[in-house]
C-alpha cells in the first residue's frame, strides 16, 4: 500500500471513531466489520476504501472532516469550513488559548512517545489525534480572523 493509501486509511479510522462505531454503522448502513475493512491496513484489505457517499454521510455527523482534510493535504490544498459549521465561541483570544493547550498536549504525547526512542503505533495514533485537534483549532481561528476582517 502506498503512503497515500495508508494516510487515507488512518483518517478514515479517525472519522469512524469521531462519529462513534454504532452511529457510523447506522449512518453508513454498514456493519462494524465492513467499516473496519475500510481502514484496515491488512494486505487483504489494502485496496479497499470507504465509498465517497459514505464519507460524506459520516463527515456530516463528525466534528471534523477527517477524510476530506486528508485528501486536501495530499494535494497540498487548504480547506475551510462553509457557513454551516459554527466556530467555537470566544473569538481569536479563546482560539489562542485552545491552540496553546492543544500544543502542550501534543508535546506531552511526544515526550511520552520518544522516551524509549521508538514511536509505537498507538503512540503515533495519539500524536495524530492531537495534530488533528490542532488543525481544527487553527481552522476555527481562521474563521474568527476572517469574521474580524469582514465585520
Amino acid at each position: 500500500m502506498g503512503t497515500a493509501g495508508g494516510y487515507l486509511k488512518k483518517h478514515t479510522e479517525a472519522l469512524v471513531k469521531d462519529v462513534g462505531f454504532e452511529a457510523a454503522c447506522a449512518l453508513a448502513g454498514k456493519s462494524k466489520a465492513t467499516l473496519g475493512r475500510y481502514y484496515s491496513t491488512s494486505p487483504e484489505h489494502e485496496d479497499r476504501f470507504m465509498p465517497i457517499d459514505t464519507v460524506a454521510a459520516l463527515e456530516e455527523a463528525a466534528r471534523f472532516p477527517h477524510v476530506t482534510a486528508a485528501l486536501a493535504d495530499l494535494r497540498g490544498v487548504t480547506i475551510q469550513y462553509g457557513g454551516t459549521r459554527e466556530p467555537r465561541s470566544g473569538g481569536v483570544n479563546a482560539d489562542v488559548v485552545a491552540l496553546s493547550q492543544r500544543f502542550a498536549s501534543l508535546m506531552g504525547e511526544y515526550n511520552v512517545a520518544i522516551e524509549d526512542g521508538v514511536i509505537s503505533a498507538n503512540e503515533a495514533k495519539r500524536l495524530l489525534r492531537e495534530t488533528n485537534e490542532i488543525q481544527q483549532v487553527l481552522l476555527e481561528m481562521r474563521l474568527h480572523l476572517e469574521d474580524e476582517t469582514i465585520g
